[in-house]
């Protein structure tokens, strides 16, 4: 049986860094917020080959004397706390004692400091964990930090990095994010030898976020402050409408620290529950600040997640402060009613000479527009007619499990809401959603397109601009030749600038850029994976299909009998891409029974 034995500190601190140290953005993280707390005004962040070779952090701060410094490099050695209590008021971004040892135990580290009150700094160089001198060196006040080779003494951890461009990508957003943090503080980035940015110091959050973030995004914002006991929202959030497809452009600060909070995440989608479609998230950089005994930091390593005492008090008052603003600038007039009840009967459009008919509550979606199709349509051999189900969620997995009926069986009664079709069949009713409809016909004639490599696009008279963060960057240049292959030419046209310069022919150009974007967001999400070509292909016909769509308010019958056709002559006409229902059955058997008949 193996002897219980206490780590050697080199092994201990090479653990540490597993859980602190994920990727070079979070030696830059730990290090940015170590010259933040030492009360810095300029910040110099510089990497190279996306951190793998080089970064160096220097800042303007209160440096440190020899003693602190040697001693700084010691497992849980902090300046930031002192007792247990100092966690429930802490001020800081770092209070662990952890970041530097375990970075210099992981690279080739080297530090110079030095305070005010002496002639001299200090240099420190450590390799791999092992120290290799400590002398004195000339240096203005302020702290650099210089980290080379890293993961060279664990190449194991190497081996999980992404490309140069992915890490370097995850640099600039981390740098980003901390300078929206401290706008009052100039930053400045080097990739590579160039400058990717320089930001002065900024009076106010829209400077900093304009500079940062372009004004493509900066014009999209309003300015948010809210106050209650204990409590203060601000920031900038986007107007009603302008939303994304996922929650990266949702950034949010916990009295000054960039985190990923549930709670204030969760607050800020539902307080858009009006004014943005389902699915789509607001954009937003806000700022909470509360009574540091009020939030926990110290769940995660890395800083990232903090929970707060009294949730239901955090989610309430940010709602209450976001709504009340939303609604200053007329967001009820401006909010889009998507998935949103109404009452419980509504009256069916019918063709004239025709009674009213009222029909159960129904959800209604957008118009769209149909396409002609031949006059005969193939049923399911599990379709309505036998159903006892009102509700049809069966797939078809082949033409063979179908058959044929002609189209003069279905009865067409009118348009409900305008979103569903209304048909009389010889087994009952039917309500055939149009929206639906139409994204299983476009899913399945752009599945086709893409797969044979014949996808007609057409080139735009002027050239639409695209600014993105860096992240979103890195993975357009990535993806840019499959998106080529799709009907898209994208140009790159600056750092994270991009023009699109044409678009697929079913696409409307007023559509593009939200397109791209929504794309970007499910490569971040992995939606679309690089290495199976076919899922990829598959997955972006799903998004295309939404945007397809042209649906006008008022179809004609033989458009709508149109519709129908196309739609049972696809593999699965029973749902959309999205797993919805096309349509759905009130059969005798279930109307006798809601006329308890």
């Amino acid at each position: 049986m193996a002897k219980v034995r206490i780590l050697p500190d080199r092994v201990a601190n090479q653990i540490a860094a597993g859980e602190v140290i994920e990727r070079p953005a979070a030696v830059v993280k730990e290090l940015v917020e170590n010259a933040l707390d030492a009360g810095a005004t300029r910040i110099e962040v510089e990497f190279r080959h996306g951190g793998r070779s080089l970064m160096r952090i220097e800042d303007n701060g209160s440096g440190m004397t020899r003693d602190d410094a040697l001693l700084a490099l010691e497992r849980h050695a902090t300046s930031k706390i002192a007792e247990a209590a100092d966690l429930d008021r802490l001020h800081t971004f770092g209070f662990r004692g952890e970041a530097l040892p375990s970075i210099a135990s992981v690279s080739r580290f080297e530090l110079q400091t030095r305070v005010v009150d002496s002639d001299v700094g200090t240099e420190i160089l450590i390799n791999g964990g092992k120290f290799v001198h400590v002398r004195d060196c000339g240096r203005p006040v302020g702290t650099r930090m210089e980290v080379t080779h890293l993961f060279n003494s664990v190449p194991a951890r190497r081996k999980f990095l992404k490309t140069d461009a992915t890490e370097a990508a995850h640099i600039v957003q981390c740098v980003r994010l901390y300078a929206l943090a401290s706008p009052q503080v100039a930053f400045t980035l080097i990739e590579d030898g160039r400058v990717i940015f320089r930001s002065p110091e900024c009076s106010t959050l829209a400077e900093r976020v304009t500079e940062i973030f372009g004004q493509q995004i900066a014009h999209s914002l309003i300015a948010i402050e809210s106050m209650e006991p204990g409590l203060k929202l601000s920031g900038l959030i986007g107007r009603p409408g302008v939303g994304r497809s996922t929650r990266h452009e949702m950034i949010v600060f916990v009295n000054g620290r960039p985190v990923d909070s549930r709670t204030l995440n969760y607050a800020l989608i539902e307080s858009y529950n009006e004014s943005l479609p389902k699915g789509r998230y607001p954009v937003a950089f806000v700022f909470f600040e509360c009574d540091p005994a009020a939030v926990d930091v110290n769940v995660h390593p890395a800083k990232r997640e903090v929970r707060f005492r009294s949730e239901p008090q955090v989610r309430g008052f940010v709602i209450r402060s976001v709504l009340q603003r939303l609604r200053e600038i007329g967001a009820s007039v401006l909010s889009v009613p998507e998935a949103k009840e109404i009452s419980p009967a509504a009256e069916v459009i019918l063709p004239s000479g025709l009674a009213p008919l009222v029909v159960p509550a129904l959800v209604p979606r957008f118009f769209a527009a149909p396409t002609p199709a031949p006059m005969r349509v193939a049923l399911a051999v599990s379709a309505v007619a036998t159903s006892s189900q009102p509700l049809v969620a069966t797939e078809l997995s082949s033409r063979d499990e179908r058959h044929e009926i002609p189209m003069t069986s279905w009865r067409y009664i009118g348009l409900a809401h305008g979103s569903y079709a209304l048909f009389e069949t010889p087994a009952g009713l039917v309500l055939l959603d149009r929206r639906a409809a139409h994204e299983r016909i476009w899913f399945d004639r752009l599945v086709v397109q893409f797969a044979s490599g014949a996808v007609p696009s057409q080139r735009l008279l002027l050239p639409i601009p695209l600014e993105l963060d860096p992240i979103a960057a890195a993975l357009l240049i990535d993806r840019t030749k499959f998106l080529c292959g799709h009907g898209f030419e994208i140009g790159e046209f600056g750092r994270n600038f991009f023009r699109i310069e044409a678009v697929p022919v079913w696409m409307e150009p007023v559509d593009a850029e939200p397109f791209v974007r929504d794309l970007l967001g499910a490569l971040r999400d992995g939606r679309l994976p690089e290495g199976n070509l076919a899922l990829a292909r598959e997955e972006l016909a799903r998004i295309s299909a939404t945007k397809a769509i042209r649906l006008p308010a008022a179809p004609s019958e033989e458009a709508l009998r149109g519709l129908v056709a196309e739609l049972f002559a696809t593999r699965t006409p029973l749902m959309s891409p999205f797993g919805r229902p096309t349509f759905i059955e009130l059969n005798h058997g279930e109307l006798a029974r809601r006329f308890q008949k």
